[in-house]
């Protein structure tokens, strides 16, 4: 199962299917698709001679000239498809949708294309954003909340678009999978079922004729189970970068980076395109500085420099000197360009004694110790609003409602942090321990439980990396899915139950997953050959984006 090559393969087809030169046309959601596994330059060198959107109908006329036009089947969509053929600027048209096309929107395309210059319409379920081979997205934030603000229901909207974009998935991996979902979530509950009302109602397009006694599983999960992960400081590469710098489309805005290169402004941090970051996105802040700082050294003996390269400073200023380097590893300058820019932020924010303090909170710091690091860390002057807010939050999730999260509201109110008493009780709402959709004890609260929060025992030479003992509640339902000890009650099949050890497994999380849990899926892949794990999410939340899910599913909807 590799989602990209899944989207890329129906991309690949699309163009060549269409011998000569061409145009293709997209509309705003599959631009984006075909960008994250395709780039712009090997697509021109398919004899695509333009990229441009559908709904610019200011084009030129060429009818030498072919057209693909892939889009999702929406109503805009379809409205900009027809005016296109009414009134053709092309020669020949291959129409490609990302989904399933409906009778009534079929035949309205009929009925628009009267110059006959379609040759063929089609459905190819590229219907998802593969941001990695085992990572895919819907750039959902806020899909749950309804109309009202109540967290156990969803947004229409987004549930339809989630619904028909794991239908696509499955049909793009051709997978009919069994459905499990955990049960403690409404969300979750309605999109299982609904999905395996649709596969059994378009049951020919998921007649695959590949006999398999082990069928494959997807598991939908709520984002409320573990709302410690996506609040904590990450301290592996990826991760970082897009809780400091963010990640939007495989893309990162460098621009406001004070003395940045024009080249460096808008950066492409893709796994299957960018060699380097393929290898280092999971490697931890330390670890990624020594790559970079071999690689820098290699050409620095290369070109006969000898200069001093024992910080980060010390090889972003030797990028910037000497201008062959960026030219020859243009790749590499950029990562050089990235964690500088990361480093800064750590410096400045002492993000090192706040990582600290939150590890110790959520793995097994004692109640009164963490008062006092937590009181300590709101006093100092380097600790953002932003990132006092989110360790108050920890704190919140960790121990409740006491007189010490009233002190700590109190600080925070002191130095102007905006409606903090307001995000807390939000936050406790959505995914505290009362909260509907919350099933795990993450802390160890309850009796008789030792509590989902794990360390990991990763070291260098025998040290524990003290800044990511914290393991996602993810890797603990990964484990007990490949013993066959996943609890029925608390994952409760829609159908035909299924025990024994799975092959194929897609992991959704409603509400949004995270990059340190993509992490684990890619560890828990290569420990497990005989498995196979993607995970899937409304959208990849750093903490602010978080914050902003758990906003939106607390307030009501304004439409």
């Amino acid at each position: 199962m590799n989602c990209v090559k899944a989207v890329r393969d129906y991309i690949t087809k699309m163009i060549t299917d269409t011998p000569g030169m061409k145009v293709m046309l997209l509309d705003a959601d599959t631009t984006p698709i075909v960008s994250m596994v395709y780039a712009q330059s090997e697509i021109l060198q398919k004899e695509v001679y333009l990229l441009e959107r559908i709904e610019q109908s200011a084009r030129e006329v060429m009818t030498h000239l072919k057209a693909i036009i892939f889009v999702r089947p929406t109503a805009a969509s379809i409205d900009a498809v027809v005016a296109e053929l009414k009134r053709p600027k092309y020669g020949q048209y291959d129409i490609y949708f990302s989904n399933i096309l409906k009778p009534s929107q079929l035949e309205r395309l009929a009925e628009a294309d009267e110059h006959e210059v379609v040759r063929e319409v089609q459905e190819f379920f590229a219907d998802y954003l593969a941001i990695g081979p085992h990572l895919v997205t819907f750039n959902l934030p806020g899909c749950v909340g309804g109309d009202n603000g109540d967290p156990r229901k969803w947004d229409r909207d987004a549930f339809e678009r989630i619904h028909q974009g794991l239908l696509a998935q499955l049909l793009s991996l051709k997978k009919k999978p069994v459905v499990r979902y955990q049960e403690s979530s409404p969300q979750c509950k309605k999109l299982a079922e609904e999905l395996c009302s649709s596969m059994s109602r378009e049951a020919s397009l998921f007649d695959f004729r590949v006999s398999t006694d082990v069928p494959a599983i997807l598991l939908i999960v709520d984002r409320r189970d573990d709302p410690i992960t996506p609040l904590l400081n990450q301290w592996t590469y990826q991760a970082m970068v897009h809780e400091r710098l963010g990640i939007h489309n495989n893309r990162v805005d460098m621009s406001k980076v004070a003395g940045i290169a024009p080249e460096m402004q808008q950066i492409v941090l893709s796994s299957e395109q960018d060699e380097f970051y393929h290898r280092n996105m999971y490697l931890d802040f330390g670890e990624i500085g020594d790559s970079i700082k071999t690689l820098v050294a290699e050409f620095q003996a290369k070109s006969k420099k000898n200069e001093k390269l024992d910080t980060i400073a010390d090889m972003k200023a030797f990028v910037e000197n000497y201008p062959q380097f960026r030219a020859m590893s243009g790749s590499v300058s950029k990562h050089v360009a990235v964690v500088g820019e990361i480093s800064r932020i750590a410096s400045e924010c002492d993000l090192f004694t706040l990582g600290e303090c939150e590890q110790d909170l959520v793995c097994d710091g004692k109640h009164v110790e963490m008062v006092q690091s937590i009181k300590s860390i709101l006093r100092a002057q380097q600790t953002t609003n932003q990132d006092a807010l989110r360790l108050v939050m920890i704190y919140a999730l960790r121990y409740g409602r006491t007189s010490d999260l009233d002190s700590f509201l109190d600080t925070l109110e002191s130095v102007d942090v905006k409606f903090c008493r307001e995000k807390v009780a939000r936050l406790l709402d959505y995914a505290g321990d009362k909260a509907t959709g919350r099933s795990s004890d993450l802390f160890g609260a309850k009796a008789g439980f030792s509590g989902a929060i794990k360390k990991m025992k990763g070291s260098l030479k025998g040290v524990v990396n003290i800044f990511t003992q914290h393991t996602p509640l993810l890797a603990t339902t990964l484990e007990s899915l490949a013993k066959s000890k996943l609890k029925e009650a608390a994952y409760p099949f829609v159908e035909r139950p299924y025990h024994d050890k799975p092959q194929d497994v897609i992991v959704f999380i409603v509400g949004g997953c995270t990059y340190s849990e993509a992490r684990v899926v890619a560890q828990f892949n290569e420990n497990n050959p005989t498995m196979r794990v993607i995970l899937g999410g409304s959208a990849v939340h750093n903490s602010e984006g978080f914050l902003e899910e758990v906003k939106n599913a607390t307030a009501p909807k304004k439409r």
